[in-house]
């Protein structure tokens, strides 16, 4: 970095665009499914609120959008709670929440385990519930 050039540090993300080809389909998905509260819509893009951070669904609006979304991990206090109620509304897991990591103390936190539950969207974009729990 040059010392005319000042410092630039992104910390924060503000919003995350999935694909979602059939837009009214995503938006039960996502609003009744998944529980996640919906903000507004405009023509074709429907936005949810994710802890600050939003989420926008809508079709790809070129074709060089148009791909595989990355993967959200959504935190939830207790795993097998949320994947038995997401079981319960038809949500398609690729297997049972599963131990990933031991996570040792440090920082402040105790020593903890994470877990990760993989399931798809109604778009077919692959997504997952993560867990820290004590170790």
């Amino acid at each position: 970095m040059s010392p005319q050039m000042p410092a630039l540090s992104l910390e924060r993300i503000t919003q995350i665009a999935l694909n979602a080809p059939d837009l009214p389909r995503a938006v039960r998905f996502y609003r009744d499914t998944l529980g996640m509260k919906l903000l507004f819509e405009v023509p074709g893009m429907a936005f949810f609120e994710c802890s600050g951070v939003r989420l926008l669904l809508g079709p790809a609006s070129k074709p060089e959008f148009d791909h595989p979304a990355s993967i959200l991990y959504y935190a939830v206090a207790d795993i097998r709670a949320a994947h038995a109620m997401l079981l319960a509304r038809e949500v398609t897991f690729d297997a049972p929440p599963h131990l990933v990591a031991k996570l040792p103390a440090g920082g402040g936190l105790s020593a903890r385990e994470l877990w990760l539950a993989f399931f798809r969207d109604s778009e077919g974009n692959i997504a997952a519930l993560s867990s820290e729990v004590p170790a």
